[in-house]
């Protein structure tokens, strides 16, 4: 117990320091419970045709309920770690974890994940990867221009400040995220040149989301913008990891795993870029049984269609066409079932199609078969250009009902929509 407040200031301190536990919001749900996204829902919950779940009743939520496991805006885990009284007493006396300085000083705690939702998941318009497919395709720098160069750079910078205020908010999840997104975009900067700081970034990512334990101070080195490495640092791996006994009481199972998926991924390019074809195969492999289970919705499916293309593109690199082959086959088969199956996403359904008959033509011309690698190829741009034009026919249709049954209001972008909803 502290000591009583003596003086009459004192006491209106401590007066003010007490929390009115009817005024708390309810407790949060037991780490068991929290499922996710991995639950379909009964009715669409965001605008659009994409979320019907294939061969069960029920809809996608586009990734929401993911996102709000992700980012805890609130504070879930926090709130069961020190308790309920603690947790608000630290809120009220601004002792929770956030930036203190810099540009973000004056956000609250919750402001700051809010930014760092946006700087995670928000794509710009121009953005080169911007869109659901996951396929490592190799950079050439040599032709790209100054603008091009630069945008990457600024998304890479992007992804570094992702990881520091990951860090600052003591958040391991968003660590993860982050480091896997610096795989990703160091890759699209530097190319092969960049391979092995993007592979070092990736296995960081898994040790976070793994049942292990994780160096805090070595995570926080990629956060520089040139980080070097001391060969003589001994590790220190005390925190633990996401999939760790220990975290696994505070929070559910699923964040590990929809975190291990997109380091797997990004190890996988990775490796790829460095020319080590059989361990990218077998890291992209490691994707499949987390993935079981999973609904069968276009989001999810893009997931298994870029690491099937992936592993199709590691055969297909070491000359293996029939290897490549079997996988591209089971791409382009993801596509079908939404161009055919109703409710599917035709969309989406038609770009993965195209997406693996285009893997399939590089393989073709790999083994020398140039002459139907360039009718595969010609089949493509074809079918590209009409989808492309009956597409955004279809949206255009699909915009003017929505704005006149919503009297002429506008929908965000999904991902938007899910931050400034779980934001409210």
């Amino acid at each position: 117990m502290g000591k009583k407040a003596k003086s009459n200031a004192g006491k209106k301190k401590a007066l003010e320091r007490k929390i009115d536990k009817s005024t708390l919001p309810p407790p949060p749900p037991r780490p068991e419970d929290e499922v996710g996204s991995a639950k379909p829902l009964d009715k669409p919950a965001l605008p659009g045709t994409g979320f019907k779940v294939l061969g069960e009743e029920g809809y996608d939520d586009g990734g929401v309920a993911d996102l709000s496991l992700l980012i805890d805006l609130e504070d879930s885990v926090q709130r069961r770690k020190r308790g309920e009284n603690e947790y608000f007493t630290a809120l009220k006396a601004d002792l929770l974890p956030r930036a203190t300085r810099g540009p973000m000083a004056k956000m609250t705690r919750r402001e700051q994940k809010v930014s760092l939702a946006q700087l995670l998941f928000s794509e710009d318009d121009d953005c080169e990867d911007k869109g659901p497919s996951e396929v490592y395709v190799e950079q050439n720098l040599v032709d790209e221009d100054d603008a091009t160069m630069k945008h990457r750079s600024d998304r890479l910078a992007q992804a570094r400040a992702a990881l520091r205020l990951s860090l600052l908010l003591r958040e391991p999840a968003c660590a993860s995220l982050s480091l896997s997104e610096l795989c990703k975009r160091k890759l699209t900067q530097a190319g092969k040149e960049g391979a092995e700081e993007a592979l070092r970034c990736a296995d960081k990512a898994i040790e976070i989301a793994g049942p292990g334990f994780w160096d805090s101070d070595e995570v926080q080195l990629e956060a520089e913008d040139n980080p070097v490495l001391d060969p003589k640092y001994e590790k220190n791996a005390t925190s633990p990891g996401l999939a760790n006994p220990t975290t696994l009481k505070l929070l559910p199972i699923r964040v590990s795993q929809l975190c291990m998926r997109s380091a797997l991924l990004q190890r996988g390019n990775a490796l790829a870029a460095l020319g080590k074809e059989s361990d990218a195969r077998e890291t992209y492999q490691r994707v499949f049984p987390i993935l079981e289970g999973e609904p069968r919705c276009a989001r999810v499916d893009w997931e298994r269609h870029s690491v099937h293309v992936n592993i199709g593109n590691t055969f297909a690199r070491t000359g293996d066409f029939d290897g490549a082959d079997g996988h591209y086959k089971i791409a382009e088969q993801l596509g079908e079932d939404h161009v055919t199956e109703k409710g599917g996403s035709e969309d989406d359904g038609r770009a993965m199609i195209l997406c693996a008959k285009r893997a399939r033509s590089f393989a073709l011309k790999k083994v020398g078969r140039m002459d139907e690698a360039k009718a595969l190829m010609a089949e493509v741009i074809k079918q590209k250009v009409a989808d492309d034009a009956a597409s955004a026919k279809r949206k255009e249709e699909e915009a003017a009902k929505a704005a006149e049954a919503a009297g002429g209001g506008e929908t965000n972008e999904a991902i938007e929509a899910a931050v400034e909803g779980i934001a409210a």
